[in-house]
């Protein structure tokens, strides 16, 4: 539900899907500004929106919200840095058309660029459905069954229950049979957030509960894991530049989107912890008991994950078949891979904490590091001292918020599983 649901042109006689493959099926050959718009909310909003309230409990809400935006004009700017990195390599230095940050890391640095590239997508891609997993897996069991089953957690219990079900869903090979299931997944998405920011007012105004402003510097680096994790779409970012009609108004658009975003996530946020106060759970959801409006939110967002695994999981696929495959699709190294993430899922116990590391020690690579090594490498003979200072700054700062952030979400999960 994020970067990677994004749709951009195709031909019905195309090659197999590369990581850039647009995962809505076929479109128009270019697209409008409000459908540029609506492709970037799509690109972007997912299941991290769901741990903004427990982050913004840990951080306090106004430390959070300042990380929000910072983390929402830092994503911005280094997603730019990669257009105009694309646009002068095409148009000024004559290389030929550069559809995904993979072939933009192979003109760049080779190879090893691409190989980076690959790595972090696969990565970040199926950390992502990790996190779907501990979240169905979670939110069931605070519903129906609290405890374990024949020695089998609760939680084990539902993630073995999705298991045969993701290998039928992963074995399918086409992206356009499941681009109705992303569509379901944003709608319900959005309505899910409607539902849960409405819930949020109504106890608000009943009786709002003592909040803190500020959490302390031990945090920092978590919360800044999770609103990384919030924004991360950059994988996403060179599609969608491309089948805009209007490219010299990309930039105004993506900045309006992302602005949009932030705004949505802030409230979310804080909306949640103002409501709930320190007796917030990790998955707001489980804060709303078992009313039948709260069960159907819940269910909701639960059938809505399980059918974006799929998807997520789908550029995944594509660079393990193209790396060891010939690009040929293999089922069972699908099925492989589902048995690992559902494997993973099971070990860790807290979803937001889950999201503070996948953002810490993935995402700051592939949204801030990359970006903005790649503008370097490209515009060093051009940029002054600005610049040069510009790029070198975000690698450093992208370097020390992913080997800070990893520490503490590690040490968070470790803490909880002792």
């Amino acid at each position: 539900m994020v970067f990677e649901k994004a749709s951009s042109s195709s031909n019905a006689l195309s090659p197999p899907p590369r990581e850039d493959t647009p995962l809505l099926g076929k479109g128009p050959p270019l697209s409008s500004q409000p459908k540029t718009f609506a492709n970037v909310f799509i690109a972007i909003v997912g299941a991290g929106v769901l741990g903004l309230p427990y982050c913004f409990k840990r951080t306090g809400w106004l430390m959070g919200l300042l990380m929000l935006f910072s983390v929402a004009a830092l994503t911005y700017y280094c997603m730019m840095l990669l257009v105009h990195t694309r646009r002068k390599l095409e148009s000024r230095m004559g290389f030929s058309k550069i559809n995904s940050f993979g072939d933009l890391g192979f003109t760049v640095c080779g190879p090893i660029g691409r190989a980076v590239v690959d790595v972090t997508i696969v990565l970040s891609q199926a950390g992502f459905c990790v996190g779907y997993l501990i979240f169905i897996a979670n939110t069931l069991a605070n519903l129906y069954i609290g405890s374990s089953i024949l020695g089998l957690s609760a939680k084990g219990l539902y993630i073995w229950g999705c298991f045969p079900f993701q290998l039928g869903l992963n074995s399918i090979k086409t992206l356009t049979h499941l681009a109705p299931l992303s569509i379901f997944a944003d709608v319900v998405d959005l309505g899910a957030m409607g539902v849960v920011m409405v819930e949020d007012l109504d106890i608000i105004l009943k009786n709002m509960p003592e909040v803190r402003a500020f959490g302390g510097p031990s945090v920092f680096f978590y919360g800044m894991g999770v609103a990384v994790y919030a924004f991360e779409g950059v994988g996403m970012v060179l599609p969608l530049e491309s089948e805009t009609q209007d490219k010299a108004k990309f930039g105004r658009v993506l900045a309006i989107s992302m602005a949009f975003i932030a705004v949505t996530y802030a409230g979310f946020g804080a909306l949640g912890y103002f409501a709930f106060g320190e007796n917030l759970k990790d998955i707001i959801t489980a804060n709303f008991g078992k009313g039948l409006i709260s069960t159907l939110v819940q269910l909701g967002l639960c059938i809505n994950l399980f059918f974006t695994f799929p998807l997520m999981m789908n550029p995944v696929y594509e660079i393990v078949e193209r790396r060891f495959r010939s690009g040929n699709y293999c089922i069972w190294s699908r099925w492989l891979l589902v048995l690992v993430v559902s494997l993973v899922a099971l070990l860790v116990p807290n979803f937001t904490d889950f999201l503070s590391l996948v953002g810490s020690s993935i995402c700051c690579l592939l949204g801030f590091i990359l970006p903005s090594l790649f503008h370097l490498l490209v515009f060093k003979e051009e940029m002054g001292w600005k610049g040069w200072s510009f790029d070198i700054g975000i690698v450093a700062l992208g370097t020390i918020l992913g080997i800070s952030g990893t520490w503490y979400a590690l040490a968070e999960i470790l803490s909880v599983k002792a």
